[in-house]
């Protein structure tokens, strides 16, 4: 039997309506990881967020986190990563925002927010995982993966294009929700990560096989041999992935279901 490396994002895609995993799901992974295929986790979120998942489902997955600026092993092992500089992170920190723009910064250890934001920790209720409430423009800017502004679309939009304008050559910008920008250091996105993981472990692109719904896992999907989007996904990905396979909802398990009917599970 050919092995396969299945990558799957989170919210929206693998996680329910409660941000947390179907039975079915668990029950698929650890399946897939004893017929020894290899398995990635790839998100927006924090490794040590995405590490509980993996924990709860019981594998033992790569992590590509915070959209690609980071990449571990099953035994949590860094295989690469890559920061914002620091003077980037302090432009970004330092832009006019309205108040009710969240900022916030992922490191390697922790997630640092500018204000208390309590709405934010439903996403993270299932992990426990939680921001630091810090003052960011006293931050020196060092080991950062990713700068993330939260608020209203249209708020977003502005600060988007101000970002783009005056740092274009020095980052990457996406979505991973409407109400968030994420901002990654220039040349990091969840494919490139997706690839360096593939080449590692020997596995052709036609034998990877990922899931994604929104902005920030075009370059995954653009990757993988087999690309699916989910049928709860962004409005814009069919447009941008024509050749991706549309599923079911991610509150219908789609992924597990699809990866069962795949794999004859």
């Amino acid at each position: 039997m050919q092995t396969f490396l299945i990558a799957t994002d989170l919210d929206n895609t693998l996680l329910n309506s409660e941000h947390d995993l179907d039975p079915l799901t668990i029950d698929t992974f650890r399946m897939l990881e004893r017929q020894g295929h290899h398995l990635a986790i790839a998100s927006g979120r924090h490794f040590h967020d995405i590490a509980e998942i993996r924990r709860m489902l019981g594998v033992s997955a790569h992590i590509i986190s915070t959209n690609g600026a980071h990449l571990y092993a099953p035994d949590d092992q860094v295989i690469f990563e890559r920061h914002l500089p620091a003077g980037i992170v302090n432009a970004l920190t330092s832009l006019e925002v309205p108040k009710d723009v969240r900022i916030n910064l992922y490191t390697s250890h922790t997630w640092l927010i500018d204000a208390d934001a309590p709405s934010l920790l439903e996403f993270h209720a299932s992990t426990g995982f939680r921001y630091e409430v810090t003052d960011l423009q006293a931050y020196d800017g060092a080991d950062v993966g990713k700068v993330l502004f939260i608020g209203a679309p249209a708020t977003l939009a502005k600060i988007e294009h101000e970002v783009r304008a005056r740092f274009a050559e020095h980052v990457h910008v996406t979505y991973s929700l409407p109400d968030s920008l994420e901002v990654m250091a220039r040349g990091v996105d969840k494919g490139r990560a997706l690839q360096a993981l593939s080449e590692r472990l020997g596995i052709e692109a036609d034998r990877c096989i990922a899931f994604g719904d929104n902005l920030n896992d075009v370059e995954m999907l653009h990757f993988a041999g087999q690309a699916f989007i989910m049928a709860n996904a962004h409005p814009d990905m069919p447009r941008q992935l024509p050749e991706a396979i549309q599923i079911g909802t991610n509150t219908e398990a789609g992924v597990a279901r699809q990866l069962r009917d795949m794999f004859a599970l």
